[in-house]
């Protein structure tokens, strides 16, 4: 069974906005790294958006920075599941997740590979209560950010998880790998 990997940001007051953390060289190998521990992605429709606006190859689009051309890559072409009740069709390598949250899940769990990632705020919030997550990534930067999002808000149940590792950026952000006590 592949295992649902979720990784995030987040300031050290709770705040998961992309905008109040700085993205940098090191942070995007990181996420690259993850990537590779993946055989797909799993989005919801918020991030799905943002990212596919951000990273999608586009014909005179403006330019990135040069480093970011690697994760840009590796997400352009990682096959993603969307999960949306919203979007009526989607592409960039991706199919939409329609149906029972759970069993959608626990059927692409099932099929052979390295790994299901995860990303954003709402999804994972439904994905924890639901006990689908295998492995929690937290990579905490040293800022305040002052609002949210935050996360797992309204998360009705303690997940109750165990330290596996710990990563020490040069800027001081630190990434705290847990997986749920069973």
């Amino acid at each position: 069974m592949r295992p649902l990997r979720y990784s995030i940001n987040v300031t050290l007051d709770g705040c998961c906005d992309h905008c109040a953390i700085p993205a940098d060289e090191e942070l995007h190998r990181h996420a690259i790294e993850n990537l590779n521990r993946a055989d797909a992605l799993l989005f919801g429709r918020v991030i799905y958006e943002m990212m596919e606006a951000a990273f999608r190859p586009r014909a005179g689009a403006e330019a990135r920075p040069e480093w970011t051309e690697p994760f840009a890559r590796t997400i352009d072409a990682a096959k993603k599941y969307v999960v949306s009740s919203t979007l009526k069709r989607v592409d960039w390598n991706a199919e939409l997740v329609r149906g029972e949250l759970a069993e959608a899940v626990r059927q692409l769990k099932r099929q052979p590979g390295k790994g299901i990632f995860v990303g954003g705020v709402k999804l994972p919030l439904a994905l924890a209560e639901l006990g689908l997550i295998d492995e929690y990534e937290f990579i905490v930067h040293p800022r305040l950010a002052g609002h949210g999002p935050t996360l797992f808000a309204g998360l009705s149940k303690h997940v109750v998880l165990r330290l596996v590792s710990r990563l020490e950026f040069p800027s001081g952000a630190v990434a705290l790998r847990y997986e749920p006590r069973q």
